[in-house]
């Protein structure tokens, strides 16, 4: 069995996190912390958990997790580089949720997190946990950055094309929409159903903190840096985001790019290309960790339209975590994410 911890159990991820890994056949949850919430039983915050788990939170300063094999962290950005080093030090595989291991350059990290990096030396040992493209790496890895949701919606979708030479790098266009949870679970005006209700709004359109994660992605696959525009959206729904991807052609591509992205992802278990002419809906993947995308070329023409949807919670977040925890172990890759998305 795989002993697991988790730190920052009180929100969304982190309660995601639990139902998931209640149910994972090879994983015994041995502490969940929250310095808030220490001494209180799990299942009275979260009473969905009940007959499944039997722990209280405990204070993180008090835990030394010694007896883990792998510990989550489900926290705010800037709290995994204060204790990832002292656990990789005793032998703990490390998978971070928030971005704290996600860029490789520190400057750029500082700029876009407004904090000074504890742990920089570590940004190069750490593995981006996008398993589709990187699951050689998070295989021998001890340290995994989890991926951000929109970046996990919109390069699943991109890096076909780029890795194929096929779209113009410099003009990508992705325009996301993410439910409130993206926002965690913290009180916050702009998210109550009173404010978000009945609208619809871009944010952060000048700047987003996954704008340079994304590109770090892409960038791998051009000789010169991505010229993307991002733009995400917030719509009144609880989970999902949608990503539409906009790129034009290099050439008058006579090759069947619905053909090129069904064998890219024939084998991945938890990336399902739909048929023609499909527009995915979030509540299709509502619960698990899938992508779903479709291909599209309107009228025939020089550009090409991706739509992308995961549930940002799941494969944006927690079950993605999971995948790479699978992955990190040894573990058959969809050991406890075989579960079926909940309609209506």
């Amino acid at each position: 069995m795989i002993k697991v911890g988790i730190v920052g159990g009180t929100g969304y991820t982190g309660v995601e996190l639990l139902r998931l890994l209640v149910q994972h056949p090879q994983v015994q949850v041995q502490t969940v912390t929250s310095r808030a919430q220490a001494g209180t039983p799990i299942t009275l915050m979260f009473p969905n958990l009940r007959g499944h788990l039997d722990l209280a939170f405990t204070d993180p300063a008090s835990e030394n997790f010694a007896h883990c094999d792998v510990v989550f962290f489900a926290t705010p950005n800037g709290t995994a580089m204060q204790s990832a080093r002292k656990l990789l030090e005793a032998g703990v595989k490390v998978i971070d949720l928030a971005a704290d291991f996600r860029l490789k350059d520190t400057e750029v990290w500082e700029q876009w997190y407004g904090m000074t990096h504890a742990c920089p030396e570590l940004l190069d040992e750490a593995v981006y946990g996008l398993p589709e493209w990187n699951r050689a790496k998070i295989a021998k890895a001890r340290l995994v950055a989890n991926p951000g949701c929109y970046p996990t919606a919109v390069q699943l979708g991109f890096l076909p094309l780029l890795e194929t030479k096929l779209i113009d790098p410099q003009h990508l266009i992705a325009d996301a929409k993410s439910g409130v949870s993206g926002a965690g679970r913290k009180a916050s005006v702009p998210t109550l159903m009173g404010e978000a209700g009945e609208s619809f709004k871009a944010y952060n359109v000048s700047g987003h903190r996954h704008w340079p994660e994304i590109c770090q992605s892409l960038n791998t696959y051009t000789e010169k840096p991505v010229g993307l525009t991002f733009v995400p959206h917030l719509v009144p729904m609880i989970r999902g985001i949608e990503a539409t991807l906009y790129a034009t052609l290099l050439r008058d591509a006579t090759e069947d790019i619905q053909a090129l992205f069904m064998q890219r992802y024939q084998d991945e278990p938890f990336v399902d290309v739909l048929p023609p002419k499909s527009h995915p809906e979030t509540r299709n993947v509502r619960g698990v960790n899938m992508c779903q995308l479709a291909v599209h070329r309107p009228q025939d023409g020089n550009v090409v339209v991706i739509l992308s949807v995961i549930d940002n919670l799941v494969k944006g977040a927690a079950g993605q975590a999971i995948q790479n925890m699978n992955i990190m172990c040894g573990l058959p890759e969809t050991t406890g994410l075989t579960g079926v998305a909940l309609l209506p």
